[in-house]
């Protein structure tokens, strides 16, 4: 006999398999470890599979599990099509939406429109992760909500603009520029600055947004030239105080890097070579186009930011 599916274990399952613990999923969801326990023992009486194992680092989901994930999202999405109002009404709203960012763009988009945010939708709330190697990969099986990366309209760059999938929308929130930093006594700011200066210093290169390498690297490998690369890094922050007390030059984002460096004794010079400057962009699947909770969020985004932005 088959088994009948309580629908409102879907939920449950999903997030057991982000959390891969009965703690944090039970935290998540407002519920005693007790009841997500049980409602876990269901799941598995469902699927006929322990669903996960119990190891020294949390939950570990078996095959079954992890077989039954990119459908599990797809089907929760379809059901709350069936169930989505026909209106939006923000005040009233307890969603929580899912949001990458890549590092740099925390300081240039959250001040802008999360304090309307709170004022217009107090009970939603925004669980925002830094922007991660699976990202557009979470962004095409509408894991998460929305995503804030960095793309080139620059047509030397293998990451343009228009080479995104055809199943995503975006809107450029603002365009940006790479500098390069250096400290303030620094020898290069004594010589002419130009390409064969700026190469005969060793760098110091932050990696952020799945990005290992720079539009200015594609540029430099296409006339057969490349930095010296000291020091690979994830973390800006650490990077300028290295740069500060080092002759390593950093090249970062102007309007990220520009802020930062308030706080440091750094100087910072233009790109030796003509770059196209690139942009970031607010992302989505096309799947949500026409969820009015999700529009009405991405829209707020979109005028606050760019609103803020206009240099």
């Amino acid at each position: 006999m088959q088994k009948r599916l309580d629908l409102n274990l879907l939920p449950v399952l999903e997030i057991l398999l982000e959390e891969r613990s009965v703690t944090a999923a039970a935290a998540r969801l407002h519920l005693s470890q007790s009841a997500v326990s049980k409602q876990l023992t269901r799941l598995r009486e469902v699927f006929d599979d322990p669903l996960f194992e119990r190891t020294a680092y949390g939950l570990k989901p078996t095959p079954k599990a992890l077989s039954l994930a990119p459908e599990l999202r797809q089907c929760l999405q379809q059901l709350a099509q069936f169930t989505r109002p026909d209106t939006f009404e923000p005040a009233l709203s307890q969603r929580q939406f899912r949001m990458h960012l890549v590092e740099t763009t925390y300081s240039l988009t959250l001040p802008y429109f999360m304090p309307e945010l709170l004022i217009q939708a107090p009970s939603v709330s925004i669980n925002c992760q830094t922007w991660r190697l699976d990202t557009m990969d979470r962004l095409l099986r509408c894991d998460i909500d929305l995503a804030i990366g960095c793309r080139e309209w620059d047509e030397r760059s293998p990451m343009h603009v228009n080479d995104m999938s055809d199943d995503l929308s975006y809107v450029e929130l603002v365009q940006d520029y790479s500098v390069c930093l250096m400290r303030r006594d620094h020898p290069a700011l004594k010589q002419e600055w130009n390409l064969e200066t700026f190469l005969s210093y060793r760098q110091l290169q932050v990696a952020f947004g799945g990005l290992e390498h720079w539009l200015l690297d594609d540029v430099l490998q296409l006339e057969g030239r490349k930095r010296d690369i000291a020091v690979h890094m994830t973390d800006f922050q650490s990077a300028l105080t290295l740069c500060e007390q080092s002759d390593l030059i950093l090249c970062a984002p102007s309007r990220y890097a520009l802020t930062l460096m308030k706080s440091f004794d750094l100087q910072y010079l233009p790109s030796p070579i003509h770059l196209i400057p690139g942009a970031y962009l607010l992302m989505w699947h096309k799947h949500f186009e026409h969820d009015l909770s999700h529009k009405w969020l991405r829209e707020l985004i979109i005028s606050r930011v760019q609103q803020s932005l206009i240099v």
